[in-house]
């Protein structure tokens, strides 16, 4: 009998730390934080830039990005955050490329992910987090780098 509880209690300890572990990945690996439609603050003068993010399931969200000049859009993006085989990757695609360009994550906190593409000459790296209730994003390749702040809108 006492076998049968030591049995039980260890599939229980390991049933409650399983669980434990699962959570802890879900909420590491949520993007939520970037839903809504979002304006740039820090954009040069006569431009306004844009991002819109959607939830399409939890393994896949979409964002546009756009910049308007003298009432034109003058600049427009495609993003995804997808996981596919256990992995997630961010990819990007502008009006003038034929494909999404994939940026493997290589780091996923809470309200922060960072990815990578080192075949690229720019950007080799995209970061986004979370700054209070606005978002930050970097953009950078070997001498370049693009900072960007945006304010929720809606």
């Amino acid at each position: 009998m006492k076998t049968i509880l030591k049995f039980t209690a260890i599939i229980l300890i390991v049933f409650v730390f399983t669980m434990c572990n699962s959570k802890q990945t879900e909420s590491t690996e949520n993007f939520d934080w970037l839903l809504g439609k979002w304006q740039r603050t820090n954009e040069e003068q006569g431009k306004s830039t844009f991002e819109n993010w959607e939830k399409t399931n939890n393994s896949e969200y979409n964002g546009i990005g756009f910049t308007i000049q003298n009432n034109d859009t003058i600049s427009q993006e495609k993003m995804k955050i997808v996981k596919t085989d256990g992995k997630w990757n961010l990819l990007v695609k502008t009006l003038e490329e034929k494909e999404f360009i994939r940026f493997e994550m290589s780091e996923i906190q809470e309200g922060k992910f960072e990815c990578k593409n080192d075949t690229l000459d720019f950007p080799k790296l995209i970061k986004y987090w979370k700054n209070g209730d606005k978002i930050n994003a970097l953009v950078s390749g070997d001498s370049l780098k693009l900072s960007f702040e945006f304010k929720r809108i809606e």
